[in-house]
Protein backbone atom coordinates (compact mmCIF):
# COMPACT_ATOMS: atom_id res chain seq x y z
CA UNK A 1 0.00 0.00 0.00
CA UNK A 2 1.49 3.26 -1.24
CA UNK A 3 -0.83 5.09 1.38
CA UNK A 4 0.85 5.34 4.88
CA UNK A 5 -0.95 8.07 6.90
CA UNK A 6 -4.58 9.66 6.47
CA UNK A 7 -5.24 12.90 8.45
CA UNK A 8 -8.92 13.17 9.68
CA UNK A 9 -11.13 16.12 7.65
CA UNK A 10 -14.39 16.14 10.10
CA UNK A 11 -16.20 14.74 12.69
CA UNK A 12 -14.80 14.81 16.27
CA UNK A 13 -11.45 13.87 15.26
CA UNK A 14 -10.53 16.42 12.79
CA UNK A 15 -7.05 17.48 12.25
CA UNK A 16 -6.18 13.74 14.09
CA UNK A 17 -3.13 11.91 12.23
CA UNK A 18 -3.96 8.23 11.56
CA UNK A 19 -1.99 5.66 10.01
CA UNK A 20 -4.37 3.53 7.70
CA UNK A 21 -4.23 -0.25 8.93
CA UNK A 22 -6.90 -0.94 5.36
CA UNK A 23 -8.83 -0.31 2.83
CA UNK A 24 -11.77 -0.97 0.71
CA UNK A 25 -14.02 0.79 -2.14
CA UNK A 26 -15.58 3.20 0.37
CA UNK A 27 -14.03 3.03 4.06
CA UNK A 28 -10.56 3.14 4.70
CA UNK A 29 -9.79 1.92 8.31
CA UNK A 30 -7.50 3.60 10.78
CA UNK A 31 -5.45 3.40 13.92
CA UNK A 32 -3.46 5.91 16.24
CA UNK A 33 -2.32 3.25 18.67
CA UNK A 34 -3.68 4.43 21.10
CA UNK A 35 -7.57 4.52 21.16
CA UNK A 36 -7.85 3.39 17.82
CA UNK A 37 -5.14 -0.21 17.57
CA UNK A 38 -4.70 -2.47 14.82
CA UNK A 39 -6.93 -4.59 15.91
CA UNK A 40 -9.87 -2.57 16.42
CA UNK A 41 -9.30 0.29 13.56
CA UNK A 42 -12.06 3.34 13.32
CA UNK A 43 -13.74 3.29 10.08
CA UNK A 44 -13.80 5.94 8.00
CA UNK A 45 -15.24 7.55 5.01
CA UNK A 46 -12.73 8.05 1.97
CA UNK A 47 -14.50 10.91 1.94
CA UNK A 48 -13.50 12.36 5.06
CA UNK A 49 -9.62 12.00 5.39
CA UNK A 50 -6.97 13.59 3.33
CA UNK A 51 -4.17 10.61 2.45
CA UNK A 52 -0.46 11.47 2.85
CA UNK A 53 1.69 10.03 0.27
CA UNK A 54 5.35 11.56 0.64
CA UNK A 55 6.49 9.68 3.63
CA UNK A 56 10.31 10.04 4.65
CA UNK A 57 11.84 6.58 4.30
CA UNK A 58 12.79 6.25 7.64
CA UNK A 59 9.39 6.20 8.77
CA UNK A 60 8.74 3.03 6.34
CA UNK A 61 10.80 1.32 7.44
CA UNK A 62 9.29 2.02 11.18
CA UNK A 63 6.11 0.30 10.32
CA UNK A 64 7.74 -2.34 7.96
CA UNK A 65 10.32 -3.57 10.72
CA UNK A 66 7.97 -6.14 11.64
CA UNK A 67 5.44 -8.98 9.88
CA UNK A 68 2.42 -7.34 11.63
CA UNK A 69 1.57 -4.20 12.27
CA UNK A 70 1.83 -3.36 16.32
CA UNK A 71 0.28 0.07 18.49
CA UNK A 72 3.80 0.21 19.45
CA UNK A 73 5.05 0.75 15.69
CA UNK A 74 2.11 2.91 14.68
CA UNK A 75 2.89 5.17 18.03
CA UNK A 76 5.92 5.24 16.54
CA UNK A 77 5.81 6.16 12.97
CA UNK A 78 2.95 8.93 13.71
CA UNK A 79 5.65 10.85 16.78
CA UNK A 80 8.11 10.46 13.55
CA UNK A 81 6.07 12.16 11.44
CA UNK A 82 4.78 14.93 13.60
CA UNK A 83 8.56 15.58 14.79
CA UNK A 84 9.91 15.53 11.46
CA UNK A 85 7.12 18.43 9.74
Amino acid sequence: MTEIFAVSTSGHDKNKLYVIVGKDDRWFYLADGIRKTAEHPKKKNVKHIQVIKNVPEEIRIVLKSSDTLSDLNIKRAIKLYLNAE
